[in-house]
């Protein structure tokens, strides 16, 4: 049986996130059984923070990067790479990928919508209902004049 490697940790911040993002996959753990994998070895790493963490394009802490990729099933070697990893990107000197590993090709990674996101689409979608039922009361509006002016007129 064969088993396919852990990604690598990347350099520059968005590739390291995206790499992150890998591992979680291929690591076919939930957030919960991460957060449980992450007490029983000693670190702290609730589900919403690892959630968090994955929806951004940000560095997360050592601390959380860490616990993270230990969860995820690394052993301390290569929880020392991606610490590494982390550090030298954070200090902006990330140090060069190895030249056997190929590109990362780019994947679908599902696009995490904020709360302001949801907000502003909503009070967008009111507005529209605003303008339209205003242009639907001037319609209605008019034809009772018309209506009226028939009616008193004749």
């Amino acid at each position: 049986m064969t088993t396919t490697p852990p990604p690598p940790p990347a350099t520059g911040e968005t590739a390291f996130m995206h790499e992150l993002r890998r591992l979680k996959a291929w690591s076919g753990l939930s957030f919960r059984e991460l957060a449980r994998r992450a007490s029983a070895a000693g670190d702290a790493l609730p589900s919403s923070t690892a959630s968090t963490m994955l929806g951004r394009n940000r560095l997360p802490r050592h601390e959380v990067l860490v616990a993270f990729v230990r969860a995820c099933g690394l052993d301390e070697e290569q929880v020392r790479a991606w610490a590494d990893a982390r550090a030298g990107i954070a200090a902006g000197t990330p140090e060069p990928a190895p030249a056997s590993a190929p590109a990362p090709a780019p994947e679908a990674v599902p696009v995490r919508r904020t709360r302001a996101w949801r907000r502003r689409v909503l009070a967008g979608a009111a507005a529209l209902g605003v303008i339209l039922a205003g242009g639907a009361a001037l319609t209605l509006g008019s034809e009772s004049v018309e209506t009226y002016e028939t009616t008193v007129v004749r």
